[in-house]
């Protein structure tokens, strides 16, 4: 084997030019497959950091009726037989094992009632929060200080605000010391919140902002405790979990809305609490991505089919050039086996070298894309070796005929013809 290995890279170096243009087809084949697979990944990572967020794992399980939220607008809107979330809920939500963290929520869409002096916020969201909330959803207060225990136990009305709603509300002024006024009562700002930057959605065109816009609306956080200053007692809530891992979330948004449905009494069954699957919608795209980019690869492997028909046709041109050698070797009594061997050998390893060169040419060229283009890539290590392999054995397929004829020559007829 490593005799006929030797023997091939002696044939490949000594005939260059001709072996470089024989692998040609192969290099340009497996070089534009390897480019489209890394622009395949990379795409396909980049949906996914998009839109379910680069690390954060957390899943909104929401009450829903059909297909859309269930929206709380006054005490007549809300639904019977629907408790709020329970601690003992919340353990055995947390005691699920793709579920690292849980917290619950009270929330009221805002299109009235909230002011600032007179300056007045039509757009935007109240939430009730417990203490696991801003750390669940991986929010840090970036100025000012988060609810303390105190907070929740006197009922303090305070107030915490992200970014738009302070821009919205108080212009250029700082927030911190200011009072808001919620439904008539004064609330005062403590402090300022913000996605954890680690986490923040990648929004890179109009597309992605219409997508995460929800996430960049005006938001007021209150004290859970204080909710009913404001609303009602015992409004249903809504629950955000993170989970374990990112392929974990649907299961555990799945599985954390069993257990809250559970709880529910209301005999109106289009009610439920429902998971956002948010994996689920970037595995939607990703498969719609990849469908297009699969047509692509095909063509692509066309030049492979035809880098295999320029590799049998310098093979039987080899067998020619050699026939006096296989005679030789014949005569002095190597088997049909071992003339194959060599000759498939040869046809390997010419392609397998293409298969190198045309990885290197498709890493390259997926980097030159994503300079030029923005496109993002992600270099594929298994695809990589596929090509490889892949290459190797186009090789042994279409050098398989011109071996065999190699192998049945008649030794008397292949010296004679020197």
């Amino acid at each position: 084997m490593f005799e006929n290995i030797r023997l091939a890279f002696q044939g490949i170096w000594s005939h260059k030019m001709r072996s470089f243009l024989t692998m040609l087809g192969i290099i340009i084949g497996i070089a534009a497959i390897i480019a489209i697979v890394s622009t395949i990944t990379g795409t396909n990572e980049q949906i996914k950091n998009q839109l379910v967020g680069a690390g954060s794992n957390t899943v909104n399980v929401k009450l829903r009726q059909g297909g859309s939220d269930y929206m709380i607008y006054d005490s007549s809107s809300i639904p019977q037989g629907i408790p709020p979330v329970s601690d003992k809920t919340l353990e055995s939500i947390l005691d699920l094992d793709e579920v690292e963290a849980v917290t619950a929520y009270c929330s009221r869409y805002i299109s009235e009632g909230v002011y600032y002096q007179n300056t007045p916020l039509t757009d935007g969201n109240v939430m009730g929060i417990d203490t696991a909330y801003f750390s669940t959803c991986d929010y840090v207060v970036k100025t000012g200080r988060n609810f303390l225990p105190e907070d929740y136990e006197q009922f303090r009305t305070v107030l915490i605000v992200n970014q738009t709603a302070a821009d919205t509300l108080f212009g250029s002024e700082n927030p911190l010391g200011k009072t808001v006024e919620i439904a008539g009562v004064p609330f005062t700002v403590v402090g300022l919140v913000e996605e954890n930057s680690d986490y923040a959605q990648n929004i890179t065109s109009i597309d992605d902002y219409y997508t995460y816009s929800a996430e960049n609306t005006s938001q007021l956080y209150i004290p859970k405790a204080s909710w009913p200053i404001v609303y009602n007692y015992d409004e249903p809530e809504n629950v955000v979990i993170r989970a374990v891992s990112t392929d974990d979330m649907t299961r555990a948004g799945q599985q954390t809305a069993n257990i809250l449905n559970a709880t529910i009494t209301s005999t109106d069954s289009t009610i439920t609490y429902q998971a956002e699957d948010l994996l689920g919608q970037a595995r939607d795209l990703q498969n719609l991505s990849n469908a297009t980019n699969m047509q692509l690869i095909w063509i692509a492997g066309i030049s492979l089919l035809v880098g295999g028909i320029g590799v049998m046709n310098i093979m039987l041109v080899s067998v020619t050039e050699r026939t006096s050698e296989i005679g030789l070797k014949k005569a002095i009594g190597a088997r049909k086996t071992t003339i194959l061997g060599q000759f498939l050998t040869e046809a390997a390893v010419l392609t397998s070298l293409g298969g190198i060169l045309g990885v290197a040419a498709g890493v390259g060229a997926s980097q030159v894309i994503h300079r030029i283009s923005g496109v993002a890539v992600g270099i594929s290590i298994p695809a990589a070796i596929i090509a490889v392999v892949f290459s190797m054995v186009i090789g042994i397929i279409f050098g398989f005929l011109p071996s065999v004829q190699a192998a049945n020559l008649d030794p008397i007829e292949a010296l004679r013809r020197e």
